[in-house]
């Protein structure tokens, strides 16, 4: 053994002392300091015993934080059937027509439905790919190096989006039923189709740039443009199905008896029914981002359905006032649409978030001191899910203690398809908040009328939810 250890001390030795290290790379002076700052403990070799055979969270969960989950809401909105979105980006479309069937529900008081995702999702692909087209012509002039012409070709299509992308595509398109336009496997396993008509996109990206550059005319660039949509269009259809133009439709009470005698629709006289006016209009968006400034108005340059719809625009306030909005819609009964980075600190198996479930810095004998603006600055936190704000559970002098959430991953995952953040989690993983404008001051309303400050696509915080 001290044979083998000393051959191997005078290799490592022989290597770095013929190595060339540049200023900045890793000399043999810094080797052996290294070395001296983690002479091994004795409770190491264990810890490495026991990594090598179990997940890290495995070893990290704090059992102390293991106990059983109190379940009491103190308000909380009425239990909907819980969705899923299975192997695809669609959290948002997901948590956003959720959202407008409890309204209707609510409305309603008798009348349950759910709507299709994969109707909707045929026209967010349609358009995602005309913005990609658009912008590459909008853009055709300036070197392909260039940063906005890099971002259509690196992100020519995608699963994801934000509540504002919902609005757009139901006011315009209409919604439909699950059960008149259901789930295909490409709706609920996106990758591959995915992958397909991003590199369709990029080909018939580079031909237009072409024609900028050859000076075509910009009818014709126009006509092409429409002509590679239509290639586009069929390869949604043969993925996602034709769009439904008409269909019959017999609502149903929420233990599954038929309420109405059946109806015609067209998906726009059903949107009428779910929805029952506009959308766009009758809401904010509101965000948790402590590295701008509070009160201010931002709206984000190129989101995904800007050419066909809004840009995707918040107001920016702290947590103190997304939690009163939040606990306002819920005391009324109105479930929220809300995104988290829903993977830091998250007991998948009991559905439950909070900082201490897992203890990562004792067990690898170090401390993560970055706070939420500096975790967002450095990529290492965003808003990356979006689920359903269903409940809050406020203590004697109304502030909340914990929150829940009904997620898209299907009824067997967490607690029955549910997710419980406490408050502490809440206020450092929660990132965006769609609220009625009922329940929104006259102050905030205000301000979210400001103009807005335009902010780059590639900003951390704004990659779409998935």
């Amino acid at each position: 053994m001290k044979k083998q250890l000393l051959l191997g001390l005078g290799l490592m030795a022989a290597l770095t002392a013929g190595a060339q290290a540049k200023d900045g790379g890793i000399t043999p002076q810094m080797l052996q300091q290294i070395g001296q700052q983690n002479a091994p403990a004795p409770s190491d070799r264990a810890l490495r015993n026991a990594l090598a055979a179990n997940a890290i969270d495995l070893l990290a969960k704090n059992q102390q934080n293991a106990g059983e989950l109190d379940t009491y809401f103190s308000v909380e909105t009425r239990k909907q059937s819980i969705t899923d979105q299975k192997s695809s980006g669609r959290c948002w479309m997901f948590s956003g027509l959720n959202v407008l069937r409890s309204n209707f529900a609510q409305r309603t008081d008798s009348l349950s439905v759910e709507l299709s995702q994969d109707y909707l999702f045929f026209w967010d692909q349609l358009e995602k790919a005309n913005l990609m087209l658009q912008g590459i012509i909008d853009t055709g002039k300036k070197p392909i190096d260039d940063q906005r012409v890099q971002f259509f070709f690196h992100h020519p299509l995608n699963d994801g989006g934000t509540f504002c992308g919902v609005a757009d595509l139901a006011e315009k398109y209409g919604l439909v039923p699950a059960a008149v336009c259901p789930e295909t496997f490409s709706a609920d396993n996106t990758s591959k189709m995915s992958s397909i008509i991003k590199s369709k996109l990029r080909e018939q990206g580079l031909e237009l740039r072409k024609m900028v550059a050859d000076g075509k005319k910009a009818g014709d660039i126009q006509k092409r443009k429409t002509q590679m949509l239509s290639e586009i269009y069929h390869m949604l259809v043969i993925t996602l199905g034709e769009p439904v133009k008409e269909f019959s439709f017999a609502f149903k009470n929420k233990d599954g008896k038929p309420l109405t005698a059946p109806k015609k629709y067209t998906p726009q006289e059903f949107y009428q029914e779910i929805v029952g006016g506009p959308l766009n209009g009758t809401f904010i968006m509101v965000m948790n981002d402590p590295r701008r400034e509070y009160y201010k108005t931002y709206e984000v340059e190129y989101d995904r359905h800007t050419y066909d719809g809004h840009n995707w625009k918040y107001l920016n306030l702290p947590m103190d006032d997304i939690e009163t909005l939040a606990i306002a819609s819920l005391k009324d009964g109105r479930k929220l649409y809300s995104s988290y980075d829903v993977g830091k600190q998250l007991d998948r198996k009991r559905g439950f978030a909070d900082l201490d479930n897992f203890d990562y810095a004792s067990l690898f004998g170090t401390s993560f001191g970055m706070n939420k603006a500096e975790r967002i600055s450095t990529f290492d936190s965003g808003s990356t899910h979006a689920m359903t704000l269903t409940a809050v559970d406020l203590d004697k002098d109304g502030n909340p203690l914990k929150w829940k959430v009904e997620n898209s991953w299907g009824g067997d995952w967490g607690l029955k398809g549910c997710l419980i953040m406490t408050a502490r989690w809440f206020r450092e993983y929660m990132f965006r908040l769609v609220v009625n404008k009922k329940y929104v001051s006259e102050k905030l309303l205000k301000d979210y009328e400001q103009k807005p400050i335009m902010v780059m696509p590639e900003d951390p915080l704004f990659l779409p939810d998935e």
